[in-house]
């Protein structure tokens, strides 16, 4: 019976120890993708993307009506290499970390500001694979506004 306890202690200390390791290397290429905007540094915000990641935004048009729009990632990472005056500074507060597997899910509430200059706030959600080189991101979608912004 002590055998059987010891055993099973062992286990889930193994599966705490992996969970908040993935959650770690999750956070970090998250991240990475914000160094990567604030640098303007294209060759590292393409290296925590999966080929296949996809972008999209909810936003509300002149009528209040809720809208999605979706960007091309090449352009994307095209968008951040460009030179530009003001810094891209995305700052963002995890708010929950979900892990299956290979599959992550995080919920991010944001603030972006252009400089130091506050544009627009809401909240990002991506989603993750882990692959040989890493979580990489497959997914991001966000919402976007001006008003009842969170610190």
């Amino acid at each position: 019976m002590k055998k059987i306890l010891i055993i099973g202690l062992l286990i889930i200390s193994n599966n705490l120890f992996a969970q908040k390791t993935d959650t770690l290397a999750v956070k970090q290429t998250i991240n990475t993708m914000f160094d990567a905007m604030r640098k303007g540094d294209s060759t590292l915000l393409r290296s925590v993307f999966s080929k296949e990641m996809i972008l999209q935004s909810v936003s509300n048009d002149k009528n209040g009506k809720a809208v999605l729009s979706t960007e091309n990632a090449d352009g994307f990472v095209k968008a951040i290499g460009t030179p530009h005056a003001a810094v891209y500074d995305e700052r963002i507060v995890f708010d929950g970390i979900k892990i299956d597997g290979d599959l992550a899910s995080v919920w991010a509430p944001y603030r972006f500001y252009l400089g130091a200059q506050f544009s627009h706030c809401g909240v990002d959600v991506f989603q993750l694979i882990r692959t040989a080189d890493g979580w990489k991101i497959i997914y991001i979608v966000d919402t976007r506004r001006k008003e009842n912004c969170t610190p």
